[in-house]
């Protein structure tokens, strides 16, 4: 099987405990339209892709893992649209949440998936209690505060902020959960993961900078000028369009350079090698030549 049928497999498996007939129906479709269909799955890739690279003894415990990453990021980008943040009508070429099933629905569709991710994860743990509780708080400090995820969104209501302690926690954090948790779900060594993780998502949040301010809102599937609109800080502001694919090169030179010597090496490499060719918009492709 490969990763991402294990994937989708284990999302399908956790949204439709969902929809059981006792269960609101209309809130259960908004949790599936959440979740599929999905975008490229980075995240949960890159878990399952530690995961092989230190061994992947547990399959069962790595796929969970994984898709509780999913989950947390299928969350955020609900709660992320919401008015009260980015207030945007679309996201992945379709409706938003909020905008197909209402405001209400969306915030507890967000918060359905949040519970579902550490519900999904616990299910799978009693295969290997062991490995649990390393896996439950690496991913839940990726979630929450100080340096997690909700902790991204609330550095946006700060008066200021350092750019690179925001995009750690907006983006960064589940990318670094990610490779931690690929490694503890086949019982690896985190520390050797860490930087990959922090490094890759920093890129992608810079390179999320750069497409909110030169890509098209029918090419990202979502609205554009969130940045601006919002006056929000972002990579492009600080260091120019130019300084900013220096910058992000740099950040994917650094996360190829820092996976460890391991059997799953050229595929991690090849695997994110794959997804920076589209870190740089393509109205920029003139100046991606070094």
């Amino acid at each position: 099987m490969t990763a991402m049928s294990r994937i989708e497999r284990t999302l399908e498996e956790a949204i439709a405990r969902a929809e059981v007939a006792a269960g609101p129906p209309r809130l259960a479709a908004a949790l599936r339209y959440a979740v599929f269909p999905g975008g490229a799955r980075v995240r949960p890739m890159l878990c399952l892709a530690v995961a092989r690279a230190c061994g992947d003894d547990r399959p069962e415990i790595a796929n969970a893992a994984a898709a509780a990453i999913e989950l947390l990021h299928c969350a955020s980008l609900v709660h992320d649209d919401l008015p009260c943040f980015d207030d945007a009508a679309t996201r992945r070429g379709r409706p938003s949440v909020h905008a197909a099933f209402g405001e209400p629905l969306a915030v507890l569709a967000g918060d359905g998936l949040i519970v579902l991710a550490f519900e999904t994860l616990g299910r799978a743990g009693f295969a290997a209690p062991e490995r649990l509780p390393r896996l439950l708080t690496t991913i839940a400090a990726a979630t929450g505060v100080p340096h997690g995820i909700v902790a991204g969104q609330a550095w946006e209501c700060e008066p200021s902020l350092d750019l690179s302690t925001y995009h750690r926690a907006k983006t960064g954090a589940l990318f670094t959960a990610a490779t931690l948790a690929g490694a503890a779900a086949a019982n690896g060594t985190a520390d050797a993961w860490s930087l990959l993780g922090e490094r890759l998502g920093e890129a992608y949040q810079v390179a999320d900078d750069l497409h909110d301010v030169a890509s098209a809102a029918e090419d990202l599937g979502k609205p554009v000028g969130q940045d601006a609109a919002h006056g929000r800080a972002n990579a492009v502001d600080r260091l120019g369009i130019d300084g900013t694919i220096r910058h992000l090169r740099g950040l994917v030179a650094e996360a190829i350079d820092s996976i460890p010597d391991c059997d799953g090496n050229a595929d991690l490499r090849a695997l994110i090698q794959a997804q920076a060719k589209r870190f740089i918009p393509s109205s920029l492709a003139t100046r991606v030549a070094a």
